[in-house]
């Protein structure tokens, strides 16, 4: 059932609807409520291996299949890429 309500998410926001907006009606996460979903630049190693590895395939501005975690099911979007900024001393 989570993944057909995933899968029916995914079509809405294929249609062209807000991602923020839809994150934050229907995302059981709290912190959607202020970030829309949005978890901003990571590089390798920082997510789980699913969710890292289906970001690190899509393209700029598509949106993954869902994706399950030990957390639940997920919709990826890649926003922007950028070049890794290396690491801090």
């Amino acid at each position: 059932a989570a993944y057909q309500k995933a899968l029916a998410l995914r079509e809405r926001l294929l249609k062209g609807e807000d991602f923020a907006a839809l994150a934050r009606a229907t995302s059981g996460d709290a912190s959607v409520a202020q970030n829309g979903g949005n978890l901003g630049w990571f590089t390798a190693l920082q997510l789980v291996y699913p969710f890292e590895t289906a970001a690190y395939r899509l393209g700029k501005g598509k949106i993954s299949l869902p994706v399950r975690t030990g957390f639940g099911y997920h919709l990826i979007r890649v926003n922007d890429r950028r070049a890794a900024q290396g690491k801090v001393k």
